[in-house]
């Protein structure tokens, strides 16, 4: 079975199609169905990042029905289909495979490989627009129809000829592990790229595209200056200038596109600290990263999937301070997207160099990416992103909640870490303020610890109890006694 597979994208075996789930670059479709009724998804594929329909396989059952049993003139119509059931007929190729059905029969699957559309909006003959976003085909209407036909105006950057660089300045062992993940291991390099689109004729001359080299270049920064990523870290909440300039890390990361994010991931994950805190749905403390790994790694690879590179004086930004980080990305969103819609809504202003990173794993393939930031985001009891947006560039803003994190150092050495008391917690933690009002006055009384806490006395007499069961604190006597913070041998 895995020996079958196509020659224009080696990456869909036959095991692909039949197994993966239906995503932004892949459908199937049945051959029972009319050669019109894949009229949108012609159109939602063109109109996005290109994608292939397999025609010959239940989209539900995904079984290997096959073609040979509707007829030629059927089969042809499908051939037909993206010229005769959309305007402008889209750029495509089709390709037959030869399999053996669910019935031990030869038999044969047609491939439609729909290229995206530069600069054209992909209609129906009805006049329907769609747009592939994630596995979901959506028909455009309105203010969204609109903006997908701004944002075909112009060509994109990374389709242009680099009139610079040469294959031998690619990297091979990043080209080697390109070919092995979509199964081209036995192409040429120069096969792939052309297949690919990576390689163009300029007057007669072939040339590599800017998506080749800012995926692929050895030095890439030799050809892009701004392909890079920059990592600020500042002491406090702001950047100061002069003499009180607080950089206290300056850092830059240098490589082609699918490294720049390995690179990106390694490097801040050891910049970003740790807290013990409570999980408000199992009631027990764990020790969680300062921001959710998804949230700020899914925002550098946006910025380096999305960002405008023909802005060639700016670059990627991440910058930390105490109590945020912030990832500024060049460019505007794409005029499709907008910081509204930015969790439904998904088109790439680079598709060649989405769709690779994608097949490098590192691009999310369902439309998941900026709506799980959201969510780990509140899972982790953190603020919502925030997204900005100017006329030159788009910053992802991530909050901590390092001002209810901090506590009297005096407890938590008494305490110690793993003592089950939170001293990095929320709002939600009200064990902290307790022991604060006990270390400060040992014969303190509940209903004093009560005023000075603002917690309800009840509460605060059910925390006490909780604090004594713990082995945390003791009483001594009862009307004129005092509290004891028990010192426990694991603290420091």
């Amino acid at each position: 079975m895995s020996e079958i597979k196509s020659k224009i994208n080696p990456m869909l075996t036959l095991e692909y199609l039949t197994t993966v789930h239906e995503n932004k670059y892949f459908d199937r479709k049945s051959a029972i169905v009319k050669p019109s009724d894949i009229a949108d998804l012609i159109s939602a594929f063109a109109n996005a990042e290109g994608g292939t329909i397999v025609i010959g396989i239940s989209d539900k059952r995904k079984a290997l029905e096959g073609i040979n049993s509707v007829g030629e003139d059927k089969v042809y119509s499908f051939i037909n289909a993206p010229k005769d059931c959309c305007k402008p007929m889209p750029d495509y190729q089709e390709e037959i495979l030869d399999i053996i059905n669910l019935e031990g029969k030869a038999d044969r699957l047609l491939l439609l490989h729909i290229r995206p559309s530069i600069d054209q909006i992909i209609r129906t003959t009805n006049d329907s627009t769609y747009l592939r976003i994630g596995d979901k085909t959506r028909e455009l209407k309105g203010e969204d129809l609109r903006n997908l036909e701004y944002s075909k105006n112009t060509r994109h950057y990374e389709e242009e000829c680099n009139t610079d660089a040469e294959i031998e300045d690619l990297d091979e062992k990043l080209i080697a592990d390109y070919k092995h993940r979509i199964g081209a291991d036995d192409l040429s390099t120069h096969q792939v790229l052309k297949a690919r689109g990576f390689i163009r004729k300029v007057h007669g001359e072939e040339k590599l595209t800017n998506a080749a080299v800012l995926l692929f270049a050895s030095t890439v920064t030799q050809f892009f200056s701004n392909c890079r990523i920059r990592f600020i870290r500042y002491d406090g909440t702001s950047a100061e200038v002069g003499t009180r300039m607080n950089i206290i890390k300056d850092v830059n990361i240098e490589e082609p596109l699918p490294r720049l994010i390995e690179k990106a991931k390694q490097f801040l994950s050891i910049q970003l600290r740790e807290f013990t805190a409570l999980d408000p749905k199992t009631g027990i403390f764990k020790t969680q990263p300062e921001y959710p790994e998804f949230a700020w790694l899914e925002g550098i690879v946006n910025a380096v999937t999305h960002r405008e590179y023909a802005m060639t004086g700016n670059y990627i930004r991440v910058t930390m301070y105490d109590d945020r980080l912030e990832i500024f990305s060049p460019g505007k969103l794409p005029n499709l997207v907008t910081v509204d819609n930015i969790q439904e809504t998904r088109f790439s202003r680079n598709p060649q160099i989405a769709r690779v990173l994608t097949e490098f794993g590192l691009v999310r393939e369902l439309n998941e990416g900026v709506k799980r930031i959201y969510a780990d985001m509140k899972e982790q009891n953190l603020d919502s992103p925030i997204y900005t947006e100017n006329d030159h560039s788009v910053t992802l803003i991530l909050k901590n909640n390092i001002k209810e994190r901090k506590v009297n150092p005096k407890i938590s050495a008494k305490v110690g870490v793993d003592s089950g008391v939170d001293f990095g917690a929320d709002n939600i933690n009200l064990e902290t303020k307790i022991l604060e009002a006990i270390n400060n006055n040992e014969k303190v009384s509940i209903q004093q610890i009560s005023v000075s806490t603002k917690i309800p006395k009840r509460s605060v007499e059910r925390i006490i109890k909780k604090l004594k069961e713990k082995g945390i604190i003791s009483r001594q006597g009862t009307k004129n006694g005092k509290w004891i913070i028990i010192k426990r041998e694991n603290s420091k």
